[in-house]
């Protein structure tokens, strides 16, 4: 039999408010019954708490509900908290402690951080410190078997969490928060995240806490921001919900993804995370069986051609398939506009992008023809590697880095368009986060996939999906299933958050005339001229 749910209500600043609250917690456990708890975020007490804080704490008055509250965020109220470890204010309202986690007897876990980030050292009694976040996460990561946690309760807002997620409104997320804050709900995974302290109400939308197609899926985060409690302007302090503990629940049940959930704000976080080796869970699959083992191939190329097989005949390279009609990038084609042409090597060449969203947009493009780089035999895959290895020197050279993807939709002849970006201009993460969000908000499910990892090992030949890689050998990966926007990639790179050239979305807009085009090729070729491995080998 399922376990029963737990009835809670979350508030924002209490702020001395204890009438406004608790007659608001009456009302509605008299017209929606009665709630297990009360969790308080942010500052429960306030300058004026003294005349209404002497009637619950002499007993004359009584919370109407087990009411559980977070500590100082200012020296002001220090007095109200005598132990840093937790204790019962009055009778029904109980001081969390400094940091820790409640478990309640229904299996209930709520992990708590009282207080807000040092800014100073030592810390002052009202703020938690780097130590503080980090023994809180280590008593809870070595858990064996540790999933997350249901509730974490802190007062500031975690920094960053409005990335990949709806507006919060007039709140700069990049700047608002605590970064210490963020990084424990990166390592805690809480199902629910409560904060205060910003006088508003935000609910952001659900995020994953898992890497798609590298992890086993898990649950996912909800964070709310709460108002203060009786604000003028009507915003939202209380929240009332539901929640069955996750020691209780069934795995599949737990682990559902809504439609709404977007990527995990702090995934930059979980990234440089030392990564620990944990034991398998029963119900966990090694990665390996989706990815090959990347610490057995780390290092050395793919077995090809027959090595390492035992084979003692090389097998005969196979010969791409031939156009059904015909293409304007096979090089022996008369379609070809062979003046874009700037390098050729045994199996792929150089063309600068007819109406490039700069000067020197290139593509990388096989002789022969293929479809897409999931169709490409190994001579031909190595020399594109070779290739993205050439321009990267070339473009960092120029103080640029670039930006590759694929469109194999609409397509019969495999381009990979190679877009140099300033260096000065966006960092890595920033084209990344482009490109991520402006997916979301096309409803395209855009992933990331591991760096070392073969596009193969994810996309069938023949199967259509849009593929960015950055120069750092990152990637993202979108399967399409239906309609797909063809200007996409170039929308993105050419969008205010990057180049700030959104005129140059569509190449028919940016297309030059002949004498140009030719121009810009040759000045290209004799730049390219010094990383071109054609020439030399």
């Amino acid at each position: 039999m399922a376990a029963a749910p737990l009835r809670v209500l979350a508030c924002g600043d209490v702020e001395g408010r204890l009438e406004a609250i608790f007659g608001r917690v009456r009302a509605i456990q008299a017209k929606s019954g009665r709630f297990d708890m009360l969790l308080c975020v942010g500052n429960f007490f306030g300058s004026t708490s003294e005349a209404e804080w002497a009637e619950y704490r002499t007993g004359a008055k009584k919370a109407p509900i087990p009411t559980y509250v977070l500590g100082a965020n200012s020296p002001d109220t220090l007095s109200y908290f005598p132990d840093v470890s937790g204790c019962e204010l009055a009778e029904n309202i109980t001081y969390l402690g400094r940091r820790g986690v409640y478990s309640g007897c229904s299996g209930l876990q709520i992990a708590y951080l009282s207080g807000t980030e040092a800014q100073q050292q030592p810390e002052p009694a009202h703020c938690f410190s780097t130590k503080d976040v980090a023994e809180l996460k280590t008593s809870l990561l070595a858990t064996p078997n540790f999933r997350g946690v249901d509730i974490l309760l802190t007062s500031p807002w975690p920094r960053d969490v409005g990335t990949f997620g709806n507006s919060a409104g007039e709140i700069d997320t990049k700047k608002c928060g605590s970064r210490l804050v963020a990084d424990l709900a990166a390592s805690l995974k809480p199902r629910y995240h409560f904060a205060a302290l910003e006088k508003t109400y935000y609910e952001r939308l659900p995020y994953r806490n898992h890497m798609v197609l590298q992890e086993t899926p898990q649950h996912v985060t909800r964070f709310i921001a709460l108002a203060d409690v009786g604000n003028t302007s009507k915003k939202k302090y209380l929240y009332a919900f539901s929640i069955v503990p996750m020691s209780s629940m069934d795995p599949a049940e737990l682990v559902k993804q809504p439609q709404d959930v977007t990527e995990n704000p702090y995934r930059k976080l979980r990234k440089e995370a030392p990564k620990s080796k944990a034991p398998l869970s029963a119900e966990e699959e090694p990665a390996c069986q989706f990815f090959f083992d990347l610490n057995k191939h780390q290092g050395r190329k793919r077995p090809s051609e027959g090595k390492e097989r035992g084979d003692s005949q090389p097998k005969q390279a196979k010969k791409p398939p031939q156009p059904t009609g015909p293409c304007w990038f096979c090089l022996a084609s008369p379609e070809v506009e062979k003046h874009l042409v700037v390098s050729i090597g045994t199996h792929c060449y150089l063309a600068l992008a007819k109406g490039g969203l700069s000067p020197d947009h290139v593509l990388i493009l096989p002789i022969g023809h293929y479809q897409s780089v999931v169709d490409l035999s190994s001579e031909v895959l190595e020399e594109v590697t070779k290739y993205k290895a050439a321009l990267k020197e070339f473009f960092r050279s120029k103080g640029k880095r670039y930006v590759l993807f694929e469109r194999n939709y609409r397509s019969q002849h495999l381009q990979l368009q190679v877009i140099p970006v300033p260096l000065d201009l966006c960092t890595s993460e920033d084209i990344k986060e482009a490109f991520i969000t402006q997916a979301q908000e096309q409803q395209i499910e855009l992933l990331e996939i591991p760096e070392h990892s073969d596009l193969a090992q994810v996309a069938q030949p023949g199967v259509p999906y849009f593929y960015v890689e950055l120069d750092t050998g990152e990637k993202l990966f979108h399967r399409i299933r239906g309609r797909f926007p063809l200007q996409f990639g170039r929308e993105v790179l050419a969008s205010e958050a990057l180049l700030a050239q959104p005129q140059r979305a569509d190449w028919r807009q940016c297309a030059a005339q002949r004498p140009e085009e030719a121009a810009q090729a040759r000045a290209f070729r004799q730049a390219f001229e010094p990383f071109d491995f054609s020439l030399r080998d």
